[in-house]
């Protein structure tokens, strides 16, 4: 089932891009607002918002169903086939059916993560022990960092625009978290270099740490076989990921809170965090 959503998302990016090109295009030679106007609509907002997020990297969650992109992708596609009953060409409402399609298939199933909920990570049991490498290039057991409260954030990667975003909300947020006596914790099993270069990036007081070969998110039940984009493997990541998960803990390691997410869209935010430690009387309020 991965390896289904790993190629049909890389198939998808594509197939969308191309439908705005030819609608573009076909709407400058026509003419014919209606009909290409509506495959347009079918595919251009969805990949403006895509294009927003993956450039700029300062949107760290969606809604779960994009509900007005759904609305204005099904407006375009009855546009379509409306102009291809007054005399257009069969073209618009075939791409129009295959932009809409694959919206809704990316939107209601590739999105979703279904039923998860990793038994080691219950609340109210201690975090499981293991091993991550540091900025410093050495290996390090989580054992270490339990001495304190932490936010443990276990992201996919660099290559993943909304897991920036998360990092970025919570670089923000640093001096209170600082402050509060609070560690963060991030975790990817992405290849060392990548999270180095993250580290001197951000430039915080926080743990940058490689889970090597997924290890640790195989003990704790967050592994994603396949997580990874079909033809992405060529900018040096492995093909299996983490799924976005945060999880946080008080001082000796009890885990207090954890959000394992069934929609990669759908994550916390930093408010959320502090709420939690500040109910679970881990710092004031």
């Amino acid at each position: 089932m991965n390896i289904l959503k790993s190629m049909f998302v890389s198939m998808y990016m594509m197939t969308a891009m191309a439908i705005v090109v030819i609608a573009g295009r076909s709407l400058w030679v026509t003419g014919d607002y209606l009909t290409w106007g509506g495959v347009l609509l079918v595919a251009a907002p969805f990949m403006l918002v895509l294009g927003w997020i993956m450039v700029f990297k300062n949107v760290a969650r969606t809604s779960a169903h994009f509900p007005l992109l759904t609305a204005l992708a099904t407006v375009g596609l009855a546009m379509a086939c409306w102009g291809y009953f007054q005399g257009a060409s069969v073209n618009a409402p075939i791409l129009a059916l295959v932009g809409w399609a694959g919206f809704i298939v990316y939107v209601y199933w590739y999105s979703s993560f279904g039923d998860r909920s990793s038994d080691s990570l219950k609340v109210g049991q201690n975090l499981p022990a293991f091993d991550v490498r540091n900025v410093a290039d050495e290996m390090m057991g989580s054992a270490s960092l339990i001495d304190k409260p932490t936010i443990w954030i276990f992201y996919r990667g660099n290559w993943c625009p909304l897991c920036m975003a998360q990092i970025k909300e919570l670089v923000d947020e640093y001096q209170e978290i600082h402050e509060l006596g609070v560690r963060v914790a991030l975790i990817s099993p992405q290849p060392h270099k990548f999270t180095m270069s993250l580290a001197r990036k951000f430039n915080v007081p926080f743990y940058f740490l490689t889970d090597e070969g997924n290890r640790a998110a195989r003990k704790l039940g967050i592994a994603h076989d396949n997580g990874l984009p079909t033809g992405m493997q060529v900018l040096g990541y492995d093909s299996e990921t983490v799924l976005p998960t945060v999880v946080i803990t008080g001082a000796g390691g009890k885990i207090l809170w954890s959000h394992q997410t069934d929609n990669y869209r759908v994550r916390p935010e930093p408010a959320v965090y502090l709420k939690v430690l500040r109910e679970e009387g881990v710092v004031e309020a």
